[in-house]
Order: structure tokens, then sequence, then C-alpha cells
């Protein structure tokens, strides 16, 4: 950014006052000294040509990002920029929100998760927002807005398929080995403190996998062996679906398709409490 008129001549005058040779000579504090009129003349020309080159480096910049294809991170974060209600400016791709208040305007951002996945045509944008203190998918209204608003800011030619859905489902059951000590058969504390710690650590890590994360069953038998009173956990069986699909099995990981993973009962997730001594 170019510097202003004075602080060149100011920085101009400095170097005199300090140089051996100089400042025996050019010592006059007077405005019309010509040697002070020298260092303005020298520095309206200096700043003409910072001024210049800033107007260049704009101009180059605006070019750039007209010509280059965004990537799969800038398509994350403009979907996580859309504000519901709200246009954007004219043959533009932000929002203008002066004298809209921060809070106002932080209210209208809907989409507080974002995914971008590259296909072999175009691109896949899973999105979802929060609601009681959960992930959930855009209403269909908002959901409407949303894709009217990636049509406006994307790249031309570049087809978009986006999906805001509630949550894969899961089924697991677990051995889970257990220090009577600490726990009783049914998996409650025996101080009476926590009535389903296992339960509690096993949702937890569901609601704390980054969005569209990789759900692995062995990160979900590390977090399980750190809660106190758990000796062993065997998964006995892992099974996930998404949308009307039928539940599949499997053995080492899986990829929500919604981007989320969720128990939609209780009841899918199965714990063989099994009492454990190492002696």
């Amino acid at each position: 950014m170019a510097r202003t008129i004075t602080e060149i001549q100011n920085e101009l005058i400095a170097q005199v006052q300090v140089n051996a040779t100089l400042a025996p000579l050019l010592n006059s504090t007077s405005k019309t000294a010509i040697w002070r009129l020298l260092t303005f003349v020298i520095a309206t020309s200096v700043w003409t040509l910072e001024t210049l080159f800033d107007i260049f480096k704009q101009d180059i910049d605006e070019k750039i990002a007209a010509l280059k294809p965004h990537s799969l991170r800038w398509y994350a974060e403009k979907a996580k920029a859309f504000q519901y209600g709200y246009n954007l400016v004219v043959e533009a791709d932000y929002y203008d929100n002066t004298g809209i208040a921060d809070d106002v305007v932080e209210a209208s951002k809907l989409v507080d998760y974002s995914a971008v996945v590259e296909k072999e045509r175009g691109l896949r944008i899973k999105v979802a927002t929060t609601v009681a203190d959960d992930l959930a998918p855009l209403s269909n209204l908002q959901l409407t807005a949303f894709i009217a608003y990636m049509q406006r800011v994307k790249d031309a030619g570049v087809k978009l398929e986006i999906t805001s859905t509630v949550s894969d489902s899961l089924k697991l059951t677990l051995d889970l080995y257990y220090n009577p000590l600490v726990l009783n058969s049914n998996g409650q504390r025996l101080d009476g403190e926590v009535s389903e710690p296992v339960q509690n650590a096993t949702k937890s890590y569901l609601k704390n996998l980054p969005f569209n994360g990789v759900f692995v069953l062995q990160k979900l038998v590390d977090e399980l062996q750190k809660v106190d009173g758990v000796n062993i956990v065997d998964i006995i069986s892992a099974q996930a679906k998404y949308g009307a699909l039928a539940y599949q099995s499997f053995s080492v990981k899986y990829v929500p398709d919604a981007g989320y993973l969720r128990f939609v009962d209780n009841a899918d997730l199965i714990i063989n409490f099994i009492a454990y001594s190492e002696q």
C-alpha cells in the first residue's frame, strides 16, 4: 500500500539529518528551504510511483481471480458464507452488510458445516446446520435458497450436486469387558455418578467426528478404553445406511454419505457387559 507524501518526506528528512556529510550543510528548519522543497518533490514522485504500483497490483489480482478456478476449500468456505434471506451484490459473489449488526449477520448464516467432494463430473457439496446443539439438515426452503446462492457464486461450467440430509444411521454390537470394582453388569458406575458412561462416550465420539470425516472402528475402541472401568472392547458387528437403503455391514471404516453419523434409536447400540478380572 502506498505511503503518504508526508510519510515519505519525513523519512527523507530523517536520512539527511543522520548523514554525516549532509547534516552540517542542510540544517535549515524553514519549510521553504530549498533542500526541504526538494524532499517534497522527491516524496511526491515516489508516492506517485507507489500508487501506480498499487493500481497495477489490484488490476493483476482481479484478472487472476477472474481466470483461476477456485479450490475445494474455497467452495466449502463460500458455503458457510451463505446468508439466508439476503441478496448478493449485483454481478458479485458477496453480500453488502453495511449497516447490519454483526449478530444479525451471524444469525443469518445457517451453514455451520460444509464439505466438498470432487466427482468425475463436477463437485458434490454437503452441508448441515445446528439444531438443539447437534447437526441437522437445512429445511427445504433453506436448501432451495442455498442452491440458488451456490449457483450464483460458483465458477462458470462447474456442475454442483448439493445435498443436506439427515444423518446416516449406525448400528453397533459390542462385547465390553469391564472392571467390576468400577462398573456394574449394566455398565453403570458403582459410585452412582454416571449411569451410562460407555454409551455416552460412544455418542460423544460420533458427535465430535469432523464433518464428512471417516468413522474408524478401531479409533472408537481406543476412545472407549479411556472410560474408567473399561478393560477390553470387542466390536461384534457394525452396520450403517443412508436414505432408504438397507443396512450394510462394515469392518474397518465408514464414510457417512450425509457427512455425519448417528444412532436412530438407543436400541441400535447393543453392549454386552462382561465382568473382567486380571487375576
